[in-house]
């Protein structure tokens, strides 16, 4: 999120509204609700971890061991049981 200048997007009259609540202060203005989008959508990581979780779970189905694929993804035992799991659920 980056921070942008209330003169530079607000009418006058807004600003002087707000400077009677917060003067030279930081405001946090939410986003809308049917504007929202959920973790990773911006950013493309939701994406990517959807796509490399289905890499690894046919890696698993072709003969690949827990192991090795700790191993090549940096992950868990755990992390890879896991999203093993998941993966068997969407099929």
């Amino acid at each position: 999120m980056r921070y942008k200048k209330a003169q530079d997007i607000l009418p006058k009259h807004i600003i002087e509204i707000l400077q009677e609540y917060v003067d030279g202060e930081y405001l946090y203005i939410p986003i809308k609700n049917n504007t929202k989008k959920s973790w990773g959508e911006k950013s493309g990581l939701k994406k990517e971890l959807s796509e490399r979780n289905k890499e690894i779970f046919n890696k698993y189905q072709n003969g690949m061991k827990i192991k090795e694929l700790t191993s090549q993804y940096y992950l868990t035992e755990s992390s890879i049981r896991r999203i093993i799991r998941e993966q068997k659920i969407k099929e």
